[in-house]
């Protein structure tokens, strides 16, 4: 099985990331890159979609909602707006600037309204000590509502390790952990940096090793799954969790490696 794949940038919607790759039961992905005054419409049908603004600012509207998206340069230069639509919903996304927009998509019959989360509404996280240290920020969290995705950015500094001691969640055992697949989608400042990501389960039916680089994707269907960032430079990754039950920021460390949190 392979567990890596990479958008390929082009103009308009691009589905890299479907359901059955790598595993994955809940997530597709996707990216929307759009000139100024370009528009793309769709209807979600029996999912739930996110929009996350990586770069550049847009309008997404439809029946009963409009919301103005988008103010930071790049996913290096602030926060993110993040736009919820709900399953049976049509909409259009209007670039007001040159926009980039990650997509994502769940199963889902659940009635509520679009909302977006501004700026203002991601919480930030520093995580980890020593050179296992980086920065989050977390947007659709349990907070609002959802059935399935709970998403955050991560940044990484120069040659420090990530998602580290080594942890996983896909085990509904709260409130220790929570059953939840994920999406890696990679960056780096300046973009011809790289990483290495670990992808492994205690029995060993997944022991995956690969290098990511600027638009790589990881797939991880359940596991611990460390990653590193190479020297000099910033990693920032898009990650995106789903899973069948229960919404939470939970997960268990390795028990080889939990020492190092001292616990």
């Amino acid at each position: 099985m392979n567990y890596l794949t990479e958008y390929k940038v082009k103009d308009g919607f691009s589905k890299v990331v479907k359901t059955g790759d790598g595993d994955l039961k809940y997530i597709e992905f996707g990216i929307i890159s759009l000139q100024a005054g370009k528009e793309y419409s769709g209807a979600t049908g029996s999912a739930e979609w996110a929009f996350v603004v990586l770069g550049g600012k847009c309008n997404i509207s439809g029946e009963g909602f409009s919301f103005n998206a988008g103010e930071r340069k790049d996913v290096f230069s602030g926060k993110p707006h993040t736009v919820y639509i709900p399953c049976g919903r049509k909409f259009t996304v209007k670039a007001v600037t040159d926009v980039e927009i990650a997509w994502t998509s769940s199963p889902s019959d659940l009635k509520t309204e679009p909302y977006m989360i501004s700026p203002e509404q991601v919480k930030e996280a520093h995580l980890g000590k020593e050179n296992y240290q980086r920065d989050a920020y977390l947007m659709l969290t349990d907070a609002f509502p959802s059935s399935h995705l709970f998403i955050g950015e991560a940044y990484v500094p120069s040659g420090n390790h990530a998602s580290y001691p080594p942890h996983k969640h896909d085990v509904d055992n709260l409130p220790l952990e929570v059953n939840m697949e994920e999406l890696y989608f990679f960056r780096f400042n300046p973009e011809q940096g790289y990483g290495i990501q670990r992808i492994y389960t205690s029995d060993a039916s997944i022991d995956f090793t690969c290098t990511v680089k600027n638009n790589g994707i990881t797939l991880i269907p359940r596991g611990y799954h460390p990653v590193i960032n190479a020297p000099g430079y910033t990693m920032y990754y898009l990650w995106i969790m789903a899973g069948p039950v229960n919404r939470k920021f939970l997960s268990v460390a390795d028990p080889e490696h939990k020492w190092i949190n001292g616990k």
